[in-house]
Protein backbone atom coordinates (compact mmCIF):
# COMPACT_ATOMS: atom_id res chain seq x y z
CA UNK A 1 0.00 0.00 0.00
CA UNK A 2 2.99 2.60 0.55
CA UNK A 3 4.29 2.09 -2.93
CA UNK A 4 0.90 3.00 -4.23
CA UNK A 5 0.32 5.72 -2.18
CA UNK A 6 4.38 6.55 -2.93
CA UNK A 7 3.62 5.86 -6.37
CA UNK A 8 0.24 8.40 -6.56
CA UNK A 9 2.13 11.46 -4.60
CA UNK A 10 5.43 10.93 -7.32
CA UNK A 11 2.62 10.83 -9.66
CA UNK A 12 1.04 13.86 -8.60
CA UNK A 13 4.72 15.36 -7.74
CA UNK A 14 5.79 15.38 -11.11
CA UNK A 15 2.01 16.90 -12.84
CA UNK A 16 2.26 19.41 -10.32
CA UNK A 17 5.92 20.13 -11.30
CA UNK A 18 4.97 20.04 -15.26
CA UNK A 19 1.73 22.55 -14.50
CA UNK A 20 4.20 24.98 -12.39
CA UNK A 21 6.96 24.50 -15.99
CA UNK A 22 4.03 25.04 -18.08
CA UNK A 23 2.65 28.53 -15.78
CA UNK A 24 6.46 29.40 -16.06
CA UNK A 25 6.99 29.38 -19.42
CA UNK A 26 3.12 30.97 -20.10
CA UNK A 27 4.60 33.81 -18.03
CA UNK A 28 7.78 33.61 -19.56
CA UNK A 29 6.32 34.46 -23.39
CA UNK A 30 3.57 36.87 -21.72
CA UNK A 31 6.70 38.98 -20.24
CA UNK A 32 8.67 38.83 -23.31
CA UNK A 33 5.51 39.80 -25.73
CA UNK A 34 4.62 42.94 -22.74
CA UNK A 35 8.41 43.57 -23.39
CA UNK A 36 8.20 43.84 -27.25
CA UNK A 37 4.59 45.69 -27.09
CA UNK A 38 6.32 48.21 -24.77
CA UNK A 39 9.65 48.48 -27.19
CA UNK A 40 7.30 49.19 -30.23
CA UNK A 41 5.45 51.67 -27.90
CA UNK A 42 8.46 52.93 -27.11
CA UNK A 43 9.93 53.39 -30.81
CA UNK A 44 6.40 54.75 -32.09
CA UNK A 45 6.47 57.86 -29.16
CA UNK A 46 10.38 58.31 -30.09
CA UNK A 47 9.33 58.95 -33.90
CA UNK A 48 6.90 60.75 -33.06
CA UNK A 49 9.08 63.05 -31.00
CA UNK A 50 11.84 63.13 -33.53
CA UNK A 51 9.17 63.61 -36.30
CA UNK A 52 7.65 66.95 -33.84
CA UNK A 53 11.40 68.20 -33.49
CA UNK A 54 12.08 68.43 -36.54
CA UNK A 55 8.83 70.35 -37.26
CA UNK A 56 9.55 72.45 -34.61
CA UNK A 57 12.89 73.06 -35.91
CA UNK A 58 11.86 74.12 -39.55
CA UNK A 59 9.11 76.34 -37.62
CA UNK A 60 11.90 78.62 -35.43
CA UNK A 61 14.11 78.78 -39.02
CA UNK A 62 11.13 80.00 -40.46
CA UNK A 63 10.48 82.39 -37.59
CA UNK A 64 13.93 83.60 -37.54
CA UNK A 65 14.00 84.46 -41.62
CA UNK A 66 10.80 86.01 -41.06
CA UNK A 67 12.19 88.23 -38.32
CA UNK A 68 15.28 88.75 -40.34
CA UNK A 69 13.20 90.11 -43.46
CA UNK A 70 11.05 92.18 -40.91
CA UNK A 71 13.86 93.42 -39.92
CA UNK A 72 15.14 95.11 -42.96
CA UNK A 73 11.64 95.95 -44.01
CA UNK A 74 11.48 97.98 -40.83
CA UNK A 75 15.65 98.88 -41.88
CA UNK A 76 14.59 100.29 -45.15
CA UNK A 77 11.10 102.27 -43.74
CA UNK A 78 13.51 104.06 -41.48
CA UNK A 79 15.53 104.93 -44.31
CA UNK A 80 12.90 105.94 -46.61
CA UNK A 81 11.44 107.80 -44.04
CA UNK A 82 14.61 109.64 -43.22
CA UNK A 83 14.36 110.79 -47.52
CA UNK A 84 10.94 111.63 -47.34
CA UNK A 85 11.20 113.55 -44.11
CA UNK A 86 13.93 115.70 -45.85
CA UNK A 87 13.38 118.84 -48.19
CA UNK A 88 14.81 119.90 -51.52
CA UNK A 89 14.50 123.16 -52.82
CA UNK A 90 16.07 125.03 -55.99
CA UNK A 91 18.23 127.84 -54.54
CA UNK A 92 18.58 130.57 -56.96
CA UNK A 93 22.33 129.52 -57.03
CA UNK A 94 23.80 130.42 -60.17
CA UNK A 95 25.16 127.00 -60.83
CA UNK A 96 21.18 125.99 -61.07
CA UNK A 97 22.37 123.29 -58.27
CA UNK A 98 19.51 121.41 -55.87
CA UNK A 99 19.67 121.57 -51.91
CA UNK A 100 18.64 118.44 -50.78
CA UNK A 101 18.05 118.39 -46.72
CA UNK A 102 17.98 114.71 -45.37
CA UNK A 103 18.13 114.63 -40.94
CA UNK A 104 19.64 117.69 -40.98
CA UNK A 105 22.37 117.65 -43.24
CA UNK A 106 22.55 119.65 -46.49
CA UNK A 107 23.15 117.91 -50.08
CA UNK A 108 23.89 119.60 -53.08
CA UNK A 109 23.07 118.14 -56.32
CA UNK A 110 24.42 119.66 -59.53
CA UNK A 111 22.56 119.60 -62.77
CA UNK A 112 23.93 119.08 -65.79
CA UNK A 113 22.07 120.10 -69.21
CA UNK A 114 21.71 117.17 -71.95
CA UNK A 115 24.14 117.71 -74.58
CA UNK A 116 21.61 118.75 -77.99
CA UNK A 117 22.69 116.81 -81.19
Amino acid sequence: MSLRIKAVVDKFVEELKEALDADIQDRIMKEREMQSYIEEREREVAEREAAWKAELSRREAEIARQEARLKMERENLEKEKSVLMGTASNQDNQDGALEITVSGEKYRCLRFSKAKK
